[in-house]
């Protein structure tokens, strides 16, 4: 089966319940069988509006049996669930799942991009990804590599927690 990872960010509500939930779905879901989840990072918003909460970002690795456009509706009706709404660009959100790579395949259409255009300079993918699978890359380089190069480093706290131990709503790393 294909091998598909799911990047996935929440700073709107409990982040840390939202992650969870979002992960069980994924497990629930005909076609998909979870393998690996990484380590749970707290990172600083990129883009969008000032003054948004911090986000929670992870990476789940996963096999499936679902085509890159039936993992993407997937992901879409997850978030759904979550009550994500689209508002603003890169603004705050319940949840966000993104396909960052699926078996290696490249796409590059106006609904799916793979592997996801900009994982390569994005800490909040990178460096949990580096977590879960240090020898991993992604365009010829190294996925740690790539983390310590991202223009966004240094919104990444060091402080990681598994999954099941995020922080919830409001919390941050010196709660």
């Amino acid at each position: 089966m294909p091998r598909a990872l799911i990047g996935m960010g929440s700073n709107l509500g409990d982040r840390g319940q939202l992650l969870r939930s979002a992960v069980e779905q994924l497990r629930a879901a005909p076609g998909v069988s979870v393998e690996a989840v990484s380590p749970i990072a707290i990172t600083d918003p990129v883009g969008g509006p000032p003054g948004q909460p911090q986000f929670l970002n992870g990476v789940v690795r996963l096999s499936t049996e679902l085509s890159p456009r039936e993992l993407l509706a997937l992901c879409q009706r997850i978030e759904a669930d979550h009550d994500r709404v689209r508002l603003e660009r890169w603004g705050p959100r319940t949840l966000d799942l993104d396909i960052i790579d699926f078996d290696g395949a490249v796409m590059d259409d106006p609904e799916l991009t793979i592997p996801h255009p900009r994982a390569h300079e994005r800490a909040f993918v990178l460096f949990p990804w580096a977590l879960l699978e240090p020898q991993a890359e992604l365009a010829g380089s190294r996925i740690a590599e790539l983390a310590a190069q991202a223009s966004d480093a240094r919104g990444v706290r060091a402080q990681t927690f598994r999954l099941e131990d995020a922080p919830g709503e409001d919390e941050t790393a010196d709660d």
